[in-house]
């Protein structure tokens, strides 16, 4: 189904915000994995993370809701997974299916992992060579795609990585798979990726050792650590939370609170780049939560400039380059984003998906290798486009939000896969003043 954004004169309103998905996925993992039970709130019931519980529960664990957003977690802990009986599912879920592709790398079991046609378009190369120098193997489809096979082996090999490109998704993968290996596996990062895993890891009782080095950073893990049950807490999800900013932002009339953000210095990338934008964005303490801190953030109208995004914010922004995109292209004068290349290889090219959407705008923008540079409109954009959105979930929310304050309605082909990441994406928006309808093709 086909759904437009109308421009409206006023977002306005207060609301909490949705779990982490990155922590959700994270949460049920580790939880899985660990001795015990663990008892997990605020999880992210989109259906990326849903994948990954089904995925765990396919492996051995129990897994079972208790109430909205509380779950029950029954870790295999020693006994270790299960081979299981039909194909892992991942959906459009990357970092499920990565993830997992680590902790099965050190059982002596064999699965089978499959997906969506978005997510076997994707390359899993860059977590499977890695895994197979410490032992894993693997029978993947042309391009090293799924459907694949993995076969794993108890114990790994312990392994120093430096991947190519920072990325938060290989750490984590390797980290995993570094529980179950002899010896000390470390990944040498480039720039800092986001450090949710570290953390986590941290809490369920894993000793993880993270030193500076230069611009990057040294993570290691010891192999044969066992991780103990707990009680988790999901904190709320930034990446979420730009979309609500962005409309309050570009709203004539905006001004909204967003409770229980998690506040994360690799993650916290578009947060700083829309100051040095000129938004205006404020935050108060509100506590912890999974070694977190908790922000409650206010976002109002704002004048924005055109800026030179800096290379170093890209690993703690790399998911909000299209809702950021949007931003550009209402501000005054040119944006520049480069070194975000891993964009290519995300649910779609996003940085091919993000210019076709502003160009069906009305927007100057021009492609580059590793990025693309907007002619901001110095308000709003002409739009009346109409957003083919290869099932690409942020680009279909991007395009909602810059219909909200356009000078013409934003029409997308499709929603569904919205509920991949933010399942209560229509609901937040429509509350804060937001005129969403959808229609028939």
């Amino acid at each position: 189904m086909r759904w437009t954004s109308t421009p409206v004169t006023e977002i306005k309103g207060s609301l909490r915000a949705p779990g982490d998905k990155s922590c959700s996925h994270r949460a049920l993992i580790l939880a899985g994995l660990a001795d015990g039970r663990s008892e997990i709130s605020g999880l992210l019931e989109g259906d990326d993370v849903k994948k990954t519980g089904d995925a765990m529960a396919a492996l051995g664990a129990g897994i079972e809701q208790t109430g909205a957003g509380k779950w029950l977690v029954s870790g295999v802990g020693r006994a270790g997974l299960q081979a299981p009986v039909r194909p892992l599912d991942f959906g459009n879920s990357g970092t499920g299916s990565r993830l997992i592709m680590g902790v099965i790398a050190g059982h002596s079991i064999t699965a089978t992992l499959i997906g969506d046609t978005s997510l076997s378009s994707r390359p899993m190369a860059r977590v499977m060579r890695p895994l197979e120098k410490m032992g894993a193997r693997f029978e993947a489809s042309s391009g090293d795609r799924l459907p694949l096979q993995e076969t794993g082996r108890d114990p790994l090999e312990a392994i120093h990585y430096s991947p190519p490109q920072a990325s938060a998704q290989v750490k984590s993968c390797l980290l995993l798979a570094g529980l179950r290996a002899q010896g000390i596996t470390t990944v040498y990062e480039p720039r800092p990726t986001r450090d949710h895993s570290e953390r986590m890891l941290s809490g369920f009782g894993a000793d993880v050792r993270v030193k500076r080095d230069g611009a990057g950073n040294v993570v290691s893990i010891a192999g044969g650590q066992r991780l103990t049950g707990q009680r988790t807490e999901v904190p709320g999800d930034p990446s979420s939370v730009a979309f609500l900013a962005t409309a309050a932002m570009l709203s004539p009339r905006g001004g909204i609170v967003v409770e229980g953000t998690m506040s994360n210095a690799t993650r916290d990338g578009f947060f700083r780049a829309v100051e040095m934008m000129g938004g205006c964005v404020g935050a108060e303490d509100a506590g912890t939560a999974a070694g977190e801190r908790l922000i409650d953030m206010s976002f109002e109208t704002s004048a924005l400039n055109g800026i030179n995004v800096p290379e170093a914010l890209v690993p703690a922004m790399i998911d909000e380059f299209p809702i950021l995109a949007v931003l550009a292209a209402f501000a005054s004068g040119e944006t520049r984003i480069s070194g975000a290349e891993e964009l290519r290889v995300k649910e779609s090219d996003r940085i091919s998906a993000t210019i076709n959407m502003l160009r069906a705008n009305g927007v100057d923008v021009e492609e580059q290798a590793d990025g693309f540079i907007v002619q901001g409109c110095g308000g709003p954009v002409p739009g009346g486009g109409f957003i083919e959105t290869h099932h690409d979930h942020r680009i279909a929310m991007s395009a909602l939000v810059m219909g909200t304050a356009s000078q013409k309605p934003v029409t997308i082909d499709d929603a569904s896969m919205i509920a991949t990441s933010y399942p209560a994406f229509f609901r937040d928006m429509q509350m804060i003043g937001a005129n969403l309808s959808e229609s028939a093709p």
